[in-house]
Formats: structure tokens, sequence, C-alpha cells
């Protein structure tokens, strides 16, 4: 069974660098928590349709309306690994 989560990332730029927010990039919707991006789960839908109608309502309200673009809508089979290897902690400043 595919299921549908729907994300939405806010864009802080809190970091204070001189860059400007890149909100979507050649891979998607850009995310750096480090840099103040606040990601949503908005919720997990048995259809991409039934994302897709939750991200138009979303559209319209505050926050979301000022970052339409910034939604990420992927299907995943349920039981299924997505994230097969270990991590690394970066200390900030690093």
């Amino acid at each position: 069974m595919i299921v549908y989560p729907l994300w939405h990332v806010g864009h802080q730029n809190e970091a204070g660098n001189k860059h400007s927010t890149v909100h979507v990039d050649e891979c998607g919707v850009f995310i750096d928590e480090q840099d103040g991006d606040d990601v949503k789960l908005l919720g997990i839908y048995s259809t991409r349709e039934r994302a897709e109608e939750r991200m138009k309502r979303a559209q319209l309200l505050p926050g979301f309306r000022d970052e339409p673009e910034c939604f990420i809508l992927d299907g995943y089979e349920l039981d299924e690994d997505t994230w097969t290897e270990g991590f690394v902690r970066i200390p900030p400043g690093e």
C-alpha cells in the first residue's frame, strides 16, 4: 500500500547569512533546518488526489500561502525502509 505524506517547509533564514533564502532548487523544495527552516507534516493520505486537495486548502491559510511552492508530496510504500544508512551530527559552526 502506498501512502502520501504531505509536508510544508517554512523558510526562516535565521542563520544570519548574507545569502537570500532558497525555497526551491534543482532537486525540489530546499530544506535547511540549521538555517531555521520549519518542516511541518500536514497529514498522511491514502491517495495523491486527497493530499493534493489538502495542499490546495492549506495554500489559502496564513503562512502556507506565503510559500505556496514549498510543499513536499511523495508516495511511500508502507513497511519499507526509506533511510537505510546511519547519519552523523555536524556541530553548529562547522
